[in-house]
């Protein structure tokens, strides 16, 4: 257990939780420390509200390079490489520590340690956006409070033992790397290395940032850094044009020309990005405001708007070709509906391969011919019973082969011409169109079969489709 004076500062108590192992290693200036760290609120349940190792990255920090977190500085040069060590921290300490937060969270996703496109400080960002994006770094914004730290000391680092990064660098070096970076964003623009250059003018900007936040606004030095970073975001957003990042470049203008609405570059930058994703009121009205700002820009900006012209015409004729396509096929496909819905809807009817033709004809004339035979014998036995009626002889012959009686033999003659004479008739007008829709007429009394020769009405092949029309086979 080490105290407060051991460490040589107010408000700080230590806690060794893992000895290191090996002796305590040189701090200097430019010193590069490697650590993970957590930081717990001060309650019962000792709350994590960061975690280096949940993230999977561990910190680095430079010892002397005006670190927002001093604090830091002075618990890490209390330790042993492979320590670990619990410390508690008054609030006079962990003040700053949500906006040190916000930076370490956005590098543990992969993003900018500071918004620089936003062209204001961090605190500026934070009282002009009242919130830091993150819902508990707010609330310990509003209401600061002492806060545990666990430090792990992974590597500590001279200045001669690695390549120092911009962000490694103290404000002086910081503002000499800038033209250097600078430059060699440049060169990369007309390799036509566009990402690369982009990482060199990211860089350059980073640097600008950091040295500007000690600078204060809107004074001669915070105003000639301001105008470097706007310089640097500007080549930064031609190369975003090239990597047709439309949104991203609209964005880093929009932010330019409302912190310095004169900006006639970031004008022509965001309407030729407006242009490419078809913004055609917003794009002419960034091109004339570039005629206004510099009249020198006349044929510059002339040929951009003939550009927008014939694109707009171009988009427009593709749309109507487009919609024009989209139309038909729809009308297309409800023609193809209505067609369909009578064959969906219309009876099946059997093939003349399927259908016995020779066999339906001659039991249709038997039917009608026993049909015939029983309406006149229930009219002469008006006392005979239904029952009686199936079993008269009238029905059994038809079910049953036997002998008939001379009256039958008769009738059944005059059935036999009948059917020849249908025959006949069906072969002679095989040719002939029929129409389906027309009934079959009601079959004739036997009294008008056995007196007339059958008529042309109840034997033409008009009342017969044309799939059951084949003429039938003699016997």
């Amino acid at each position: 257990m080490e105290d407060s004076m051991m460490i040589g500062a107010e408000g700080i108590k230590k806690t060794i939780l893992h000895g290191g192992t090996s002796e305590k290693p040189k701090f200097v200036t430019g010193t590069k420390v490697t650590f993970h760290f957590r930081t717990q609120l001060c309650n019962d349940d000792r709350t994590v509200i960061d975690d280096s190792k949940k993230a999977g990255m561990p910190m680095e920090m430079v010892i002397g390079n005006m670190f927002k977190l001093d604090v830091w500085e002075t618990l890490l040069m209390s330790m042993h490489i492979g320590e670990v060590a619990e410390f508690w921290c008054d609030v006079i300490h962990t003040g700053l520590y949500p906006i040190v937060a916000k930076s370490l969270r956005r590098i543990a996703v992969g993003k900018d340690p500071v918004d620089w496109h936003i062209h204001t400080c961090g605190m500026a960002n934070m009282f002009a956006y009242h919130s830091l994006g993150y819902d508990d770094l707010d609330e310990l914004q509003k209401e600061p409070q002492p806060l545990y730290f666990v430090m792990e000391l992974l590597k500590v680092q001279q200045p001669s033992e690695y390549d120092r990064e911009s962000w490694a660098l103290n404000d002086k070096e910081r503002v000499k790397a800038v033209p250097v970076l600078h430059g060699q964003g440049n060169k990369l623009f007309k390799q036509g290395r566009y990402e690369d250059a982009t990482m060199k003018y990211k860089e350059a900007i980073v640097c600008i940032k950091n040295v500007q936040t000690k600078e204060k606004a809107w004074e001669a030095p915070w105003l000639k850094l301001e105008k470097m970073a706007n310089m640097l975001t500007l080549n930064y957003c031609q190369c975003l044009l090239h990597m047709e990042e439309y949104y991203e470049v609209i964005e880093h203008t929009t932010d330019i020309i409302n912190q310095h609405p004169g900006a006639m570059k970031a004008f022509y930058l965001r309407g030729k990005a407006h242009m490419e994703v078809w913004n055609e009121a917003e794009a002419r009205e960034d091109f004339i405001r570039v005629l206004d700002l510099d009249p020198g820009m006349k044929k510059t900006i002339k040929k951009e708007l003939a550009v927008l012209k014939m694109r707009m015409e171009l988009k427009n004729e593709e749309d109507r070709l487009r919609y024009k396509g989209m139309f038909a096929k729809i009308a297309g496909k409800q023609e193809s509906l209505e067609l369909e819905i009578p064959e969906q809807t219309s009876p099946v009817q059997e093939s003349p391969e399927e259908t016995p033709l020779e066999e339906t004809a001659e039991e249709q004339t038997n039917s009608m011919q026993t049909t015939t035979e029983q309406i006149p014998s229930a009219q002469s036995n008006p006392e005979q019973t239904p029952s009686e009626l199936l079993s008269s002889e009238h029905v059994i012959p038809k079910l049953n082969n036997y002998s008939s009686t001379p009256e039958q033999t008769t009738r059944e003659a005059a059935s036999s011409e009948q059917s020849n004479a249908i025959q006949t008739s069906l072969e002679q007008s095989t040719s002939e169109e029929t129409s389906p829709e027309r009934a079959t007429p009601e079959p004739a009394c036997p009294e008008q079969a056995d007196q007339d020769p059958v008529s042309s009405e109840q034997t033409t092949p008009s009342h017969m489709t044309p799939e059951y029309s084949a003429p039938v086979n003699e016997s």
